[in-house]
């Protein structure tokens, strides 16, 4: 409590009183009627019965596990092996799009920071933000159109002779992985530009002059100045992806049902709000819970990643 007055002071004496109220409000509103109250609605719906509108507040509303436990078996005794694959395959599928953003990511933060300058660094960020301009649905069919059978991918490779027949990328989930890397690249590579930014460039030089070799440097030296933004940017890309929607309908291929279209086809096709809100919960609970354990492995904390 103290430390959040300090903080207030802090803020409303650098920018008047009037713009931290003005800020303070707009986080209070977002974080409790846009996040806290919908998640919590959300929880009681799982904990109810898919009732008609009529035995609504009657004797038979009342709570239940069975949401929940409908996931963990089915509609037997035997393990729910199904939904339960469809949530570690999407668990993974996130964590690799998110290790992939990061390799991407990290030198071009890198480069942005320390190497570009003037035009150069200019022209890197408008390349970077322009492509934001097309909506993210757009962006999905554009990948969609660019790995099909008769894509550009396929086109060049087969008239530069590499494969003879297409290959199905949807299929194979090459287009699926490819978009979702694309989709959160900004959100992997500011968080890490902001951490390596802070760094002394005579701190680089220095190990350079003393012989280190340009992964020890980076090892040694960056890494662990960049280590809060990597952190950041990766639970900003790992949470959205384990969420999208839109990219699995879009670029998926048959065999690779997200855990989201699950969720969405206990809302939308099957009517069931209460088992889809248990599934929803439990997906939040499960990236909430790898996040935080990858926290503590890699030692990284809360206040680290808002820094």
């Amino acid at each position: 409590m103290e430390r959040f007055k300090a903080a207030w002071n802090d803020f409303s004496s650098r920018h008047g009183l009037g713009v931290a109220l003005f800020v303070g409000f707009g986080v209070f509103f977002w974080v409790v009627f846009l996040i806290f109250l919908p998640q919590l609605a959300m929880l009681d719906y799982s904990f109810s019965h898919n009732l008609a509108a009529s035995d609504v507040g009657g004797p038979k509303d009342s709570f239940t596990l069975e949401n929940y436990s409908y996931f963990l078996t089915g509609n037997d005794a035997g393990l729910n092996t199904l939904d339960m694959g469809i949530l570690l395959r999407t668990i993974i599928a996130a964590v690799f799009v998110t290790i992939m953003d990061v390799a991407i990511c990290y030198p071009v933060a890198f480069i942005l920071a320390h190497s570009a300058t003037g035009v150069a660094a200019r022209l890197m960020v408008v390349g970077l933000i322009v492509p934001y301009w097309v909506n993210e649905i757009l962006r999905a069919f554009a990948f969609r159109v660019l790995f099909g059978a008769t894509g550009l991918i396929n086109g060049i490779g087969m008239t530069a002779g590499l494969w003879d027949q297409p290959i199905d990328f949807i299929r194979a989930d090459v287009a699926l992985y490819s978009g979702l890397t694309y989709a959160y690249v900004l959100l992997m590579i500011f968080p890490i530009y902001n951490a390596v930014e802070a760094l002394d460039r005579n701190q680089i030089e220095a190990a350079r002059d003393m012989g280190a070799s340009w992964i020890r440097v980076h090892w040694r030296v960056v890494l662990p100045i960049a280590k809060p933004g990597i952190a950041s940017g990766a639970t900003m890309v790992f949470m959205l992806t384990a969420g999208a929607l839109a990219a699995p309908q879009i670029l998926g291929g048959p065999s690779s049902l997200w855990f989201t279209q699950v969720i969405y086809q206990w809302f939308n096709e099957a009517s069931n709000w209460p088992r889809g809100a248990a599934y929803a919960v439990i997906l939040l609970g499960v990236c909430i819970g790898f996040v935080t354990l990858m926290m503590k492995i890699f030692k990284v904390s809360v206040a680290e990643i808002g820094r």
